[in-house]
């Protein structure tokens, strides 16, 4: 086994055994679940079987529900959205109970390109570290630049670089360099 492979299968090991976070932290990073285009939700009002749809957030992150019109969700909680749906249909029935959940979050991807053995998009549920998503994407090639691993983060001129160099982070060093991910950002392995 060359050394290329034996450390991607530690970090794969390491990744896998981390001690994982406290039930309260993980239900509340899933309540703080901020949506994003692409994710489908099912909103649905109790006693309204008309009322019942399963909708994918558009890329402009807005959804459109009978009777409340368009409904922005990117950017927003389930609650949030559940809470704008059951205000606009206030104007139409006295108590409406709606109920919205999260079907699928395609819509928080991450991609991984270039020396990796599984390069791609990745869903992320609901967050990935970059050694994570390393780790995920089949581990480095032989032929990485392991030290010049970049993230791209961002769209147009609000694009900015963060630098990740692999051998500090596998060694323990530098951890702060291992960012959890952000839906879109691209993990770019020379």
């Amino acid at each position: 086994m060359n050394y290329q492979k034996m450390l991607a299968a530690l970090l794969l090991i390491f990744a896998m055994t981390q001690v994982p976070a406290p039930a309260h932290a993980q239900q509340s990073a899933l309540a703080d679940y901020k949506l994003h285009p692409g994710d489908k939700l099912s909103i649905s009002v109790w006693k309204e079987e008309e009322l019942k749809r399963e909708l994918v957030v558009r890329p402009d992150g807005k959804l459109s529900f009978p009777l409340t019109g368009e409904v922005v969700a990117a950017g927003r909680s389930v609650a949030q959205v559940q809470a704008e749906i059951e205000t606009k249909l206030k104007k139409y029935m006295s108590e409406p109970i709606v109920t919205v959940s999260v079907v699928s979050l395609e819509g928080n991807t991450i991609f991984v390109i270039g020396q990796v053995n599984k390069p791609g998009a990745m869903v992320m549920n609901p967050q990935l570290t970059i050694l994570q998503a390393l780790a995920l994407a089949g581990g480095l090639t032989a032929f990485a630049a392991a030290n010049d691993i970049m993230v791209v983060r961002g769209a147009g001129a609000q694009q900015k670089t963060l630098p990740f160099r692999y051998s500090d982070v596998s060694r323990g060093k530098a951890l702060d360099q291992n960012l959890i991910l952000e839906s879109g950002d691209v993990v770019i392995v020379p």
